[in-house]
This record gives C-alpha cells, structure tokens and sequence, in this order.
C-alpha cells in the first residue's frame, strides 16, 4: 500500500502527503511499465508471478476473521487480493529505498562554495579507498568513449528551502563476502552476507526453503517476491549488499504557460503528458492530483505541492522508471548450477543497483556490480541538469559486459560494504554521494589477514565491533586538545579512557559514546556556517566525509578557514568539554552511558502507533562505520533483518531444516 501511494485508504489524511510524493515519484507508474514489459517480453515469468499470486488469494480467502494477523483487526482492516502489480510495486519500493540523491545540495554547495572547494571537499576518488572490485583489477573490454561534458553545464545555484527526497541513512549498510577454498580450514569456499535494512516488526526478511522435482534452494526472501533472494541451492550461493549508484537525475522544465501542457526540448515546444492520480482518503472524498510527466520523467514539484520550494518544476529521471525484470534474476539464481548461469541471470537486472556475491561447491568465488548504469560524461547529474538541452541527456547505458566484475581474484577473496565500486582505472564514470570509507577497509584488513577460515570465523567476523572511523579519528583529535593538566578531573578521566581505548564498541563500554557525541558537536561546528546560509541542505554524507577526518590529521581543510565557525584547535577543546558535561548531566541524573544505553537500538513496528508491539533499547553494540552495523534504527539483528553464512560444499536438504547461519 505504501509502494502505491494507498496508505490514506488505511489511516486518513494524516498519509496524503505521503501518498501524493510517491505517486508523484512514480512508483506505481515504474511498476505499471514493469508489468507490461513482463507479459510482453517474458510470458514465463509473468506466468509464475500470477500463480504466486493466486496462492496468496487462495490463503486470503481462507483467513476467518479470528486467524486474521492482529495488526488488520486494530486498523478494522481486511486485507484485499493479491495481484502481479502488488509483486512489482515491491521491487520499485526497494529500489526506492535503497537509491537517493544529493543534486539539490550539491548545486546549493556550488552556489556558495564554487567548483574549487566542492572538488575538495568531495573528491571522485578519495585519498584512502578499498573498492569493491580490486584495484589491480585489469578490464578486458574495449570501452566505449565518454561523452564530452558541454560547456557551462554547472547550474547557476538553487538554494532549497525543505528537505529532499528521502535517503538512505547515511553510515549504515550492508556486507557480503566469500572466501576462496585456499583461505578455508576444508577447502571450501565460504560466503557470508548481511544486507542490512530498517529494524521493523513484521520482519521485512523471512527464511524460506523452496523445493520442486528440479530443485531446492533456501535462505531469506521478501514478503511478495517469488523465490529466495539471497541464499544458495546445492551448487551455488549468492548474495547482495547496495551498491550505491547516482541512478537518479533531476531535470529543469520550462512550461510554455501555467497549463503545464508543453515544455521546452531543444528549443521547442513539446508535448507532456497528465497523469490523474486519484488517492482515496478513509472517511473522506478522494483527492485528485495531477502529475506531469516529461519524457524525462514526472515533475515531482510544482505549484500545487510543496510550491514554497527553490526547485520546483524539476523532472525526475530515474532508472527504476524503465521496464525492467528483476524477478526473473532471482527465478533464474534460485536454480543456478554455475558462474556462468549466474552471470546470465544478473543480465536482466536493473535497479536498484546491487553487489551480487558468489560462491559455488565447484569452487569458483565471484562479484559483479550490476544495474542499469547510464553512460555519462564527469561530473553529469552531480548538480542539476537543464531539461531543454539535449547535451544534457543520458547517453546511452554502460554495456551490461562492461560492468564491474571478478571471478577468483590473486587475494583469495571478494567483498562489498557500499564503499567504491572500482578504482581510477575503471573507464567509466563513476559518482554517488554516499559511499562507505570504513567498513570495507575493516573487512578487507581483517579477510587478508586470515587463514584456515571456517564458519565460526565467518560469523565472528559479522559481529565484528571494531570502529576503523575512531580509530583513525581519536588519536588526532586527542592531540589537539594540548596540555592535559588544563582540564578538570572528571576531563582528564575521560581523556585517558579515550587514549586506553582499544577501538571495540561492545554494549557495555561508554568510551564510543564519548567518541560518538564528541565527533557529532565537532562536526556541527566544522559546518555552522554553512548551515546558517539561507535555505542550505548538506549532502546526506556531508556529516560523514573522510575530508574532516582529513582536516585534522592533515590540515587540508585549513586552505579554507572560512569553513570553520572557529580555530580548530579551540573548536576542539570546546566541544569536548560539552560532551564531558552533557555525559555527566546524564549520570547524575540517573541514566546510562554504556554503548548500548547510549545509541538504543529499537525494533518498531511498521505501524507507528503500536509501540508496544516494539522491542526498545536493545543491549547490542556495533553501529554506524562498523562491520556489526547495527544503529538506531538499520542492522541485520537476527531474525528482524538478515544475516547468514554459507559453506560451499553439496548438502542434504530436509523438508523442515533449521535457518542458515545464524
């Protein structure tokens, strides 16, 4: 209901909003185009997803009231059937989910900041990076030529007055890996995965096992997909992390009048198209809203909704528009005997973009970075793009050959944490806004530095608690707090806890809480006077950029003073006396510090009022930056999101086995 922008039906007006921004998305309209393109170019698939939704209707039809799940009975609710739309509006909200972009607050910080500070800030390829693919990977492709950027394709600045589209939270991902059989204890390749989602009750993962005369597979799938997207048969395993790809550009529409019913392209008027979206509203009249889409893609702002914003009258371009079939990807792995068969299967893939790990009993290990990636000259959708030049377009689509991939690599080994798909010497361009700095370089520093692995090591390995960020953070910002006798007691006990540190983030510890608010106040004061410019959003990662880090064991930020709210070295000294007395504020007035109690951990229901179907403060440690990436809100825990490991080595299967890993 929320994939198709009906929630209003359930709750009222209080959803309107809601409804209308994914409509206006174009949620239901990708999963419309996703429908068509099944039952016109793969009629076998389509079939199956029509008889999976037959079972669901079979199983509906057969609730009584009293067997129905409580959650429908407190929203006086019945759930209605099933159909082929409902499975491809779950995709088009995965791919929703796990795809953002930062074009507006890009193009705020180039009106403020100018090209040469926002390059600084935000290199293509930072100074310390471990990319998925590894870096002395050679391509073997002929690659096609980059387009050439045109002139003066910089936008001239549009300062936004209201948070954007929603965004993956930053700091937070998932992890997946497999370890060659010349790294195991037995010989046998080892994969693990983790894809990390929001912590919600129902589950947004459930464990299944698939079996049929042709063949069983099992692992973890979601509610309204066929088959097992992440798990492994008795010749193959497989699984996903995000791979965090700039997938979505938006477009500058100039309307010929206030009818909205032609735009300008290449200096001439064309015609768009109105789309009526009738949202029905419990206990009141439905509301009509009309969305007007270009051959870009819908104009999500106008003056009828959110009007008070700078980037109104802006198409979005986005890949999980275009007809696309990932659920044969899934049908197609769920059966798969060999590389070969999985590489065939990722052919049909499209958004959102994903890390796809491989293991197989034969013992081959893989990793291919797949999606529908546009072919774009540099720097291309980093900031607003002008909708009437035709220069301004996508050119074309990166060869599905071409993208990013290994099979059986010198190091023994492949793995994704959502950091850079590749190095420089991709040739291909290559952005988003978000990648991960730490924990690929965790994982990576720790599967090289091991042998004789097994499954005992893979899955301590998951639980992993060790902070690379603090680590590398810590000392310098420890040394520039200067002499230790200028500081009270209780700041001088909390130094040497940082200094004795070991880096760990167990639950009970309170040295990562320190760390935590002390780093979140330093950076607030690194960013203050930007966030005081009229209408300025930051880029999601902006609180997380490796170039603060870089400002304070390197100075690079100290070529622009004009950043800094004041000196360094005093910001410094300044916010750490505020985190020692906010922390012990705290204790005095009764409450924890430990890690645990710090960053509580909770599991909520989908539902936002049933909280006490919600599990709160859940002693774990880990969190954002970390291989456990267990936050606030985002984590595999158990049964609640996903976490598995797989040996790759034939196995009997049983009707009623017990889940894999753990």
């Amino acid at each position: 209901m929320a994939a198709a922008g009906r929630v209003s039906e359930l709750v009222g007006d209080v959803a309107i909003d809601l409804d209308r921004m994914t409509r206006r998305k174009g949620l239901p309209f990708a999963a419309e185009n996703g429908l068509e393109f099944l039952m016109r170019e793969d009629p076998d698939t389509y079939a199956l997803v029509e008889a999976f939704s037959d079972g669901v209707n079979a199983y509906i039809e057969g609730l009584s009231p009293a067997r129905l799940p409580v959650e429908y009975k407190l929203l006086n609710y019945r759930p209605e059937p099933w159909s082929p739309l409902k499975s491809m509006l779950l995709l088009k909200y995965m791919a929703d989910m796990l795809v953002g972009d930062n074009d507006l607050q890009f193009s705020n910080l180039l009106s403020y900041l100018g090209k040469d500070l926002v390059d600084a800030l935000y290199p293509d390829f930072p100074s310390i990076q471990d990319p998925v693919i590894e870096a002395e990977k050679v391509w073997n492709f002929k690659a096609l030529p980059l387009p050439e950027a045109p002139d003066n394709f910089l936008p001239d600045g549009a300062a936004g007055l209201s948070a954007f589209l929603p965004n993956p939270e930053p700091g937070v991902g998932s992890n997946n890996w497999a370890v060659s059989g010349a790294l195991t204890a037995d010989g046998r390749p080892i994969l693990a995965n983790d894809p990390h989602l929001g912590l919600n009750l129902p589950s947004i993962w459930f464990a299944m096992q698939l079996s049929c005369p042709a063949y069983t597979v099992k692992g973890a799938t979601l509610p309204g997909a066929l088959g097992i997207i992440s798990g492994f048969n008795r010749d193959v395993a497989w699984g996903v992390t995000n791979a965090t790809r700039d997938a979505r550009d938006w477009y500058r529409i100039t309307f010929k009048d206030a009818s909205r019913t032609e735009y300008k392209y290449n200096e001439q008027w064309i015609q768009s198209t109105l789309r009526i979206e009738e949202i029905k509203v419990k206990g009141q009249s439905p509301l009509l809203d009309t969305v007007v889409y270009t051959h870009h893609g819908p104009v999500v702002y106008d003056a009828s909704f959110r009007a008070e914003r700078k980037d109104v009258n802006y198409a979005l371009k986005w890949t999980a528009h275009d007809p696309s079939n990932e659920q044969r990807t899934f049908l197609m792995l769920n059966r798969a005997k060999n590389h070969e068969d999985y590489l065939e299967a990722l052919s049909h893939y499209t958004s959102p973009a994903q890390n796809f790990v491989f293991a197989s009993a034969s013992g081959d290990i893989a990793m291919k970075v797949q999606g529908k990636f546009p072919l774009k000259w540099p720097e291309q959708g980093k900031y607003f793009l002008d909708g009437n030049l035709p220069a301004h377009e996508w050119q074309g689509y990166i060869p599905n050959a071409h993208h990013a991939a290994t099979k059986n690599p010198k190091r023994g080994f492949v793995s994704s944490a959502n950091q850079h798909p590749v190095a420089d010497s991709y040739p291909y361009y290559v952005f988003d806004y978000s990648y991960e700095h730490y924990r690929n370089r965790r994982l990576n520093e720790r599967l090289a530095a091991m042998n004789r692995i097994t499954i005992k090591d893979m899955k301590a390995l998951q639980f992993d608690n060790y902070m690379l960020h603090a680590a590398e953070a810590v000392p310098a910002l420890l040394l520039r707090l200067g002499d230790v006798s200028a500081y009270t007691a209780k700041e001088q006990e909390v130094i040497a806890k940082l200094s004795d540190w070991n880096f760990y983030t167990h639950p009970n510890q309170e040295e990562p809480s320190y760390f935590d608010l002390w780093w979140k106040l330093v950076k607030e004061g690194m960013w203050e006077p930007l966030r005081q410019q009229p209408g300025m959003l930051l880029p999601n990662n902006f609180e997380t950029t490796r170039r603060l880090q870089e400002g304070l064991e390197e100075e690079v930020l100290a070529r622009f003073p004009e950043l800094a709210a004041a000196p360094l070295n005093a910001l410094i000294r300044d916010r750490f006396q505020s985190t020692v007395a906010h922390m012990d504020s705290l204790k005095q007035e009764g409450e924890k510090i430990n890690w645990a109690d710090y960053k509580r951990t909770s599991i909520l229901h989908l539902v936002p009022n049933f909280v006490s179907f919600s599990h709160q403060n859940i002693y774990t440690g880990g969190g954002r930056g970390i291989l456990n990436a267990t936050s606030e809100r985002m984590g595999p825990a158990g049964a609640w999101s996903w976490r598995w490991g797989r040996r790759s080595k034939p196995m009997a299967f049983t009707r009623r086995s017990r889940e894999p890993g753990t």
